[in-house]
């Protein structure tokens, strides 16, 4: 339990099941009473409105029977261990009440109680509470939340009013209690498989969450909301999900001071603690939602579940000056609406979201100009004006069509249908609708729907739409996203990252330290012997003390004169670096200057032979995010300039790395862009792993490598400098 809060360094916990407090057959209300306007109350009467099918009890020394349900005085005296517990009292008689559930052999509790962790005076009433449930192995949520609903199970242990919902197939788990609450209350075709507002996470964390909804077979994805980041144990509940193919898309909130433990290195302002958290979620196949909105649109589309129809996208070849496979083409979107408005709108956002809208095929032109009337013209947007409007049949011609364009892989139709509507303007809308959902039956690609305004998605024929395999989606440019999201994971061709991948993220998480307080900096002679002892290639350098072995050491070639010491990172801010020395006399000047500077710093001086190459990049690894994490990008002047990095959670090897260096923005000037030398990507993707691989074995806490010189093709890459700090 409680994954996030473990000590680093340490194996989690087994987390007991959770099965009989998310699936109840019997649940008792402590503090159980009938006055209005009390958490007590009103889980009872939820309990009653949804139906719930088992057997409840309440518990309340003052009373014998409430809401019709018998009571007893207290939870070691309820006749049965009942599968859940609903805790609605002060503060002080909780950790008293979970002890006597756990003792009882109580299946889970859910505390709406609040003053625990969340107040100064509430600390060790917390930490009584968690201490309790752990005496027993007994699973809690919250404390301080808003409980857990499953609409399709009738179960509501919930505290705030609720109305009974129809099932779904998206879980919401919150640690924010209001977005669930609103979420609940929202009217956007939106259906909940469960939702859980875990409040505290005290005992139990949102990864224990993921790890058993995963394993529900009537679950179709996960929605995410976070105030931390869940430390290491989110990542077994994210393989959880990856193994049983269950997306979940997450909304991170908050940032965090963590970032700047590495101050001291270009890396720590290059990659924050959220930078990081999302690369894990990318890392992980999640995706990345922007705000609470976009995070039950995007899980709601992606849980839809679309009937399987022989012969699928994955054999369509996009044909453009001959043809390509699906694996290598851009994957395009088509947009359908009977506005001209709405198609220029949509053709905007789509270039502002970069999702690529393809010119159709001569024979797809052909096929939709035979639907069309004759005032509208077949193009991508396609507006089909409002002469066919409510024909069943041409609006599911032009879907179909348009999914059969080799070039198309999602087909997006915008729709806004009025609420309230009633006789024949009803009978229209569900004529259109009945023609969208047609020609996307026909179809080998995905078709959704959305609107252009949000509150323009009518509810039930959002979920109508659902049912029929068609995700529906609330406003314009979120529909949009949701499309591009659909394009992005047809573009996988079934390549997912496996359970097994973050799982050894996570086991480099626990490895080492998360620290708090990061341990001292080493000077660059030492960090430079370590990274040798590792393989790494850094140039041939050593301690000198006075001029004449300075002299001795450029005898090779141009030489480097550098202050190495433990309390400098930055030396080009002291004049600590003095390059391409051949003269005697100049290289006697520079040790002289260098010597007095190191010697302010308690350092030494080191010399090392000029190395040669062609571009400088960044390469670092480092643990302060939630994850140790590779950060790898353009080096030297560019690095805070263009803030051009990608960041890889680790262990990461040399494909790995060689791909994402590939992806940078800046990638051109490395692989032969305008006349340029294509450069050694595979040196530098292999020095890359094994600075994160030293990270790990060694339990560092950053290790920092700029600038790294590329050479031309073949020719390899080296560190010339060098920040290593030792972990806490």
């Amino acid at each position: 339990m409680s994954a996030g809060t473990q000590a680093p360094g340490a194996t989690p916990a087994a987390t007991p099941s959770l099965e009989r407090m998310l699936q109840p057959r019997s649940v008792a209300v402590v503090g159980a009473t009938e006055r209005e306007d009390t958490y007590a109350a009103q889980a009872l009467l939820n309990l009653a409105e949804v139906g719930f099918p088992g057997t409840v009890w309440g518990v309340n020394p003052g009373r014998t029977e409430v809401f019709g349900h018998p009571c007893v005085p207290s939870v070691a005296e309820l006749p049965e261990p009942v599968d859940a517990v609903i805790v609605a009292i002060p503060a002080a008689g909780v950790p008293d009440a979970i002890e006597q559930a756990g003792a009882r052999g109580c299946g889970g509790a859910v505390v709406f109680s609040a003053g625990f962790e969340e107040v100064a005076s509430g600390v060790a009433l917390g930490r009584d509470l968690v201490e309790a449930a752990a005496r027993h192995g007994l699973p809690v949520c919250g404390p301080n939340c808003n409980g857990i609903v499953s609409p399709g199970r009738r179960v509501a242990l919930w505290g705030d009013a609720l109305a009974a919902q129809d099932a779904g197939r998206v879980a919401l788990i919150s640690q924010s209690g209001n977005v669930a609450v609103n979420a609940l209350a929202a009217r956007r075709g939106m259906r909940f498989h469960t939702v859980i507002a875990s409040g505290n996470q005290s005992v139990l964390s949102s990864a224990d969450y993921l790890e058993t909804l995963a394993r529900q077979d009537d679950l179709g994805a996960v929605a995410l909301y976070l105030e931390d980041d869940g430390g290491a144990g989110l990542l077994d509940g994210l393989a959880a999900c990856a193994d049983a193919r269950v997306p979940v898309v997450v909304l991170k909130v908050g940032s965090s001071a963590a970032g700047a433990r590495a101050a001291a290195a270009h890396s720590g302002a290059l990659a924050g603690d959220q930078r990081v958290f999302r690369s894990l979620i990318e890392e992980a196949g999640g995706v990345w939602a922007y705000d609470v909105h976009e995070l039950l649109e995007l899980s709601k589309t992606l849980a839809v579940r679309r009937p399987h129809r022989p012969g699928s996208d994955a054999g369509k070849v996009a044909v453009t000056g001959g043809q390509e496979s699906s694996q290598h083409r851009t994957r395009g979107l088509a947009i359908m609406t009977c506005s001209g408005g709405d198609s220029a709108q949509g053709a905007d956002e789509a270039a502002n979201l970069k999702i690529a809208l393809p010119e159709l095929q001569p024979e797809t032109l052909a096929q939709l100009e035979t639907i069309l009337p004759s005032a509208a013209t077949a193009a991508n947007p396609l507006d089909y004006t409002s002469m066919i409007w409510g024909d069943t049949e041409a609006l599911a011609g032009l879907v179909s069509t348009l999914g059969a364009d080799p070039a198309i892989d999602v087909v997006l139709v915008f729709y806004d249908e009025p609420n309230n509507l009633t006789g024949a303007a009803a009978d229209s809308w569900a004529d259109v609708r009945e023609g969208i959902q047609v020609g996307a039956d026909r179809s080998e690609v995905v078709t959704l729907v959305s609107s252009t305004l949000p509150e323009l998605l009518d509810d039930q024929a959002a979920a109508d739409f659902a049912v029929a395999g068609v995700p529906a989606v609330a406003g314009l440019r979120t529909g949009l996203r949701c499309a591009g999201v659909l394009l992005a994971r047809a573009g996988e061709d079934g390549r997912r990252t496996t359970g097994d991948r973050l799982r050894a993220i996570a086991r480099a998480a626990r490895t080492g330290t998360r620290a708090a307080t990061p341990g001292e900096w080493l000077p660059e002679h030492e960090a430079k012997a370590l990274l040798r002892d590792a393989g790494i290639a850094v140039p041939a350098g050593r301690v000198i003390t006075t001029p004449e072995e300075a002299i001795q050491a450029a005898r090779p070639g141009p030489l480097v004169l550098k202050v190495s010491a433990a309390s400098v990172q930055h030396k080009s801010e002291i004049g600590g670096v003095a390059v391409n020395l051949t003269h005697p006399d100049e290289i006697v000047a520079a040790h002289r200057r260098l010597a007095d500077i190191a010697a302010e710093h308690g350092g030494v001086v080191l010399a090392e032979a000029m190395a040669q190459g062609e571009l400088e990049m960044i390469v670092a690894a480092h643990r302060d995010g939630v994850v140790p994490a590779l950060i790898i990008g353009l080096g030297g002047i560019w690095t805070e300039l263009l803030s051009d990095v990608a960041v890889l959670p680790l262990p990461a090897d040399a494909r790995r790395i060689e791909q994402a260096i590939r992806q940078l923005r800046g990638a051109s000037m490395l692989t032969g862009g305008r006349g340029r030398p294509p450069l050694d990507i595979a040196a530098a993707a292999q020095l890359a792993q094994q600075v994160g691989e030293l990270l790990i074995e060694r339990e560092l806490a950053v290790v920092e490598c700029n600038p790294v010189l590329v050479a031309k093709a073949g020719s390899g890459a080296v560190a010339l400098d060098a920040a290593v700090r030792l972990g806490g």
